[in-house]
């Protein structure tokens, strides 16, 4: 079974599909497949179909849908016993295909090599992990569902690691001095995200080694507008000092520049 949950939700087993068309049962499978492994409560499946008034007949809808999927499972893979691929636990049920692809499962392990690297100081090899992690993606995740709480609570989730993981990325790059490649990239996150410190101090430390100065001071001056009207807040002492180094076109931003080396050059 491939399951795919980093952009429209997708599932499907020999090559053929097996996402429903309609809307809660398409929302109880991608339950199911993000929760792999683990029992899903009767009650949280129910929570997540119906968040608000739920109906009498909940139950026996959820029963329902889940011999429709494990019907749609037999026509996909005949011979296959439908319940041992989604079975029904004591109180709820759980997804547990005996062969399984997930990109969900592949972002994580590419994330943590890269994590891992990073760590090391290895940052070519940092860097080509997160962007093979990265390319997972094709959009935001599970779009093609109006989720509830619970895939809501997944959805920001999944987007958190992708968030951690392409700040790192670009981090790693940065030092290996790509900033010319990253400088684009970082210019549409930076305005879809403007009240993200990092993605910004990133942003300004690539254009400052592009020789654009002033652009670099302007995107300080965006930020700390954005974070004073939203938020009440000043940027962080680490941006700060970035700007401080900016100013003063300290030569260590052209090397592997931190907020300790601002310190020490003051």
């Amino acid at each position: 079974m491939d399951i795919y949950v980093l952009g429209p939700f997708d599932a499907r087993i020999s090559g053929r599909r097996l996402t429903p068309t309609a809307a809660k049962p398409a929302k109880l499978l991608a339950l199911l497949a993000v929760e792999k492994g683990r029992t899903v409560a009767l009650d949280d499946c129910i929570r997540e179909l119906w968040p608000g008034r739920v109906p009498r007949t909940a139950n026996a809808a959820i029963h329902t849908y889940v011999s429709k999927i494990r019907e749609t499972l037999t026509a996909a893979a005949p011979g296959t016993d439908p319940k041992s691929i989604l079975r029904t636990r004591p109180g709820g049920y759980i997804l547990t295909p005996h062969s399984w692809s997930s990109d969900q499962e592949e972002f994580g392990r590419l994330t943590e090599r890269g994590h891992r690297a990073a760590a090391a100081g290895d940052d070519a090899a940092a860097s080509a992990q997160f962007r093979r992690a990265l390319a997972l993606w094709k959009g935001t995740a599970l779009s093609n569902l109006e989720a509830g709480p619970l895939l809501e609570l997944r959805r920001t989730e999944l987007e958190e690691r992708r968030k951690a993981a392409y700040e790192r990325c670009v981090a790693a790059e940065l030092r290996l001095g790509r900033h010319y490649e990253v400088l684009g990239e970082l210019v549409a996150q930076a305005a879809a995200d403007r009240t993200n410190e990092q993605l910004h101090a990133h942003l300004m430390l690539a254009l400052y080694r592009v020789g654009r100065r002033v652009q670099a001071l302007r995107v300080y001056r965006d930020l700390r507008h954005q974070l004073v009207k939203e938020l009440g807040l000043e940027p962080s002492p680490a941006i700060q000092a970035l700007q401080r180094a900016i100013l003063s076109a300290d030569r260590s931003l052209h090397h592997a520049w931190t907020p300790a080396q601002d310190r020490r050059t003051a």
